[in-house]
């Protein structure tokens, strides 16, 4: 089993700690259909990449959204969450089984999982080798990590629309701020919610799964649901600015 040093549990402490402020908000906010991206995007998504049968571990579950989609798509799932309010809330709604465990510390037997599922997670992870060492363990040879994270581009510090009104005509665009660079910020997503992200570039995820024997096989940059461009980004070229990036890894037997 792989553990994190000291430096790196005091950071997890603290992020798990921020979590367990802020899951009420989490639950009002982007669960049991009410976020758009996650009904039509996220969700659908996930589903595509999952297998037909065997047990499939959902890293990060939340209320246990993925877990039940598993659930319902194979017939045997696991939700693993660092957060005790995410877990209770997810065995009360049932659709698989649940553990409090950290990501780099997962309480399953090696090669005991045909998938493994990362929504949405890795960008709070400060371990993320750990957190990959440990999806490899408990996969079988030849099982698939899918991830989905928040598309870097939009975690770099200082990345936002910029309505430039000064240029004739106006320009809508798209500003990236230093993009190579593996910062830790804490951001305010909504009032009075504040959570740890870790910023990194995507080849440091590729890497990184590579060094632990996962191998790329599949990267999507999908454009924002029309709904969400509707509701949320109204600017012309929205939809050519990827919002997440998926990215399905095998393990190599």
């Amino acid at each position: 089993m792989v553990g994190t040093n000291v430096v790196d549990r005091a950071a997890d402490d603290e992020s798990i700690a921020e979590w367990e402020r802020h899951a009420g908000w989490w639950h009002r906010e982007f669960t049991g259909g009410v976020d758009v991206e996650y009904a039509e995007q996220i969700l659908p998504l996930i589903d595509a990449s999952l297998p037909s049968s065997g047990r499939v571990l959902d890293l990060g579950s939340g209320d246990g959204q993925v877990t039940r989609l598993a659930t319902a798509r194979a017939g045997l799932a696991v939700g693993v969450d660092a957060v005790r309010a995410q877990v209770e809330r997810a065995a009360a709604l049932g659709g698989g089984s649940f553990v409090q465990a950290r990501l780099s510390e997962l309480p399953l037997r090696s090669a005991s999982c045909r998938a493994v599922v990362a929504c949405l997670v890795l960008e709070h992870v400060s371990d993320l080798d750990a957190a990959f060492a440990e999806a490899a363990r408990v996969l079988e040879p030849d099982g698939r990590l899918v991830a989905v994270i928040n598309h870097p581009i939009l975690q770099t510090p200082g990345s936002g629309w910029i309505d430039d009104q000064v240029v004739d005509p106006p320009e809508q665009y798209w500003r990236i701020g230093p993009y190579l660079p593996e910062v830790t910020t804490v951001e305010e997503v909504d009032d009075g919610v504040d959570l740890t992200f870790h910023h990194r570039p995507l080849h440091r995820y590729v890497n990184g799964a590579s060094a632990c024997g996962l191998l790329l096989e599949y990267l999507e940059e999908p454009a924002p649901p029309p709904a969400y461009l509707e509701r949320y980004w109204s600017f012309p070229a929205a939809d050519t600015v990827p919002r997440l990036a998926l990215l399905r890894f095998r393990n190599l037997p």
